[in-house]
């Protein structure tokens, strides 16, 4: 490729984050909040504990949180909690431990949150995911 391309690909990039990520400080705060979300998604996070995290307002971060991922950071957390009880529950976790060790309040809610993102309860889930390893296996 020659220079000329180069520079006019370099513009146009430069172009879309201007437009698309236009604030540098906005951009860090949804990624440093992504990031401490995943390292703590298995506590109790309010939006006003990870405002004052990111020191910002709740309706901002919110709004930014929504721009940037398409979601609330609510919603978010909710997805890495069900993402890594998935996972447990594949290991051969019990559905208890994994309710408590993930942070929820009690295994009936878990139970329910559980099947209204996933579509079968954690037991079910758990039964077929053992059910498909011992056929690959």
């Amino acid at each position: 490729m020659t220079t000329q391309h180069m520079t006019y690909y370099h513009q146009e990039i430069t172009q879309i984050e201007k437009t698309c990520y236009s604030n540098k400080r906005h951009l860090q705060t949804v990624i440093g909040l992504r990031h401490y979300i995943n390292n703590n998604f298995d506590k109790e996070l309010s939006l006003s504990l990870l405002s004052n995290i990111r020191f910002t307002s709740k309706f901002h971060l919110l709004r930014l949180f929504k721009r940037y991922y398409g979601q609330t950071p609510k919603q978010y957390h909710i997805d890495k909690r069900i993402e890594q009880a998935k996972l447990l529950l594949t290991k051969g976790a019990a559905v208890t431990e994994t309710c408590y060790t993930l942070g929820f309040d009690s295994p009936s809610s878990f139970s329910t949150l559980f099947k209204s993102r996933v579509g079968l309860t954690p037991t079910e889930f758990q039964k077929r995911a053992t059910f498909t390893k011992s056929v690959k296996i």
